[in-house]
């Protein structure tokens, strides 16, 4: 059975990066994102929702995350959803989080305050969404990074 796993968000970061280094010298980057979505209801109240969203990157997008963005910042994020389970120790039971394992991204706003002029406007574009529903099932349409496997669990220092 065929199968088909990206996630396209726009958001703000709930929190600075949490830059961390494996072992083996991996640079891992978790964040939050939020996303916000507004509509109309049958009345014609405006109502908006809000999601929160937990992204890791890894290897030199990671390191990039790490230096340039801050929490509030906006983000494009292309990746992929991914499901951690685990037991929790106190209570015994099992549970489960839905993640984004970031493979591409692209900074989004101005450049603000001083010393604003060295950072880049984007690291290694992702595809936006009109170029990746385009792009052939062959071939590598993401950054060098996609291809790099997150770090074995054991690995991973946090």
């Amino acid at each position: 059975m065929a199968g088909f796993n990206q996630v396209i968000l726009i958001g703000n970061l709930t929190r600075d990066p949490e830059l961390r280094y494996t072992p083996k010298g991996m640079a891992i980057a978790k964040f939050g994102l939020a996303v916000n979505r507004t509509w109309k209801t049958e009345t014609g109240e405006q109502r908006e929702e809000v999601t929160f969203v937990d992204v890791d990157a890894f290897g030199r997008q990671a390191e990039t995350i790490g230096q340039y963005v801050k929490k509030g910042s906006p983000l494009f994020v292309q990746g992929r959803l991914r499901l951690d389970q685990w037991d929790d120790k106190q209570s015994g039971q099992k549970r489960s989080k839905l993640g984004v394992v970031l493979e591409g991204f692209q900074f989004l706003g101005g450049a603000k305050g001083e010393g604003a002029s060295e950072a880049p406007r984007a690291s290694r574009p992702a595809a936006a969404a009109p170029a990746a529903a385009a792009a052939p099932a062959t071939g590598n349409s993401g950054p060098a990074d996609a291809d790099v496997p997150p770090p074995e669990d054991d690995d991973v220092p946090f």
